[in-house]
């Protein structure tokens, strides 16, 4: 079942353009550790997820993103996580300082602030820094490489992932407009 879900929602991740080739990840937290993406795996078309337990060694295959999501599960109540590669997202956490400050109606409900962070892909720095932030937001961006979002559910943290990239459109197009 989870299988499933995980080729539904990558799926929705790489139509809508959140993701693109063999990039992004989601998994999902289940008693003792989570399951996640595998490493090289598309997301519209995954073989069987990987076990990573809370602790210990992590299981050859696991995403190399998997520290960000072993920290996200040790300090917040997200039940599931998705990372993507949106393109808007990632140009506009390389424009801004501080946290994306969505302007539309969708975004102001759904990530009224979503924190733009600091790290290395798969680093443990990008791993503090991700969860930190989702401790109080359910979307953060890793600058340079993408969004991180939490939620109950893989379609919830898929929503979470959407709402912002499309509060990231809209800031890049009203930078666009303001220009001319």
């Amino acid at each position: 079942m989870q299988d499933q879900e995980f080729r539904r929602i990558g799926a929705r991740l790489h139509d809508e353009g959140l993701v693109a080739g063999n990039v992004g990840n989601i998994s999902v937290k289940v008693p003792g550790g989570f399951r996640i993406k595998r490493s090289g795996d598309y997301l519209e078309d995954p073989r069987p997820a990987v076990l990573v337990p809370f602790r210990g060694p992590v299981p050859a295959g696991a995403s190399r993103e998997q520290p960000v999501h072993r920290a996200i599960y040790g300090v917040t109540e997200h039940l599931a996580v998705v990372h993507a590669h949106p393109p808007d997202a990632v140009a506009l956490s390389l424009a801004v300082k501080g946290p994306v400050i969505p302007v539309d109606c969708e975004g102001k409900l759904l990530c009224p602030e979503i924190p733009v962070v600091d790290g290395e892909p798969g680093s443990e720095e990008l791993a503090r820094n991700v969860a930190e932030a989702l401790t109080g937001h359910t979307v953060a961006i890793a600058r340079g490489h993408g969004i991180f979002a939490g939620g109950r559910t893989l379609e919830e943290a898929y929503l979470h992932t959407a709402a912002a990239e499309h509060s990231c459109r809209i800031l890049v197009l009203l930078r666009q407009v303001e220009e001319k």
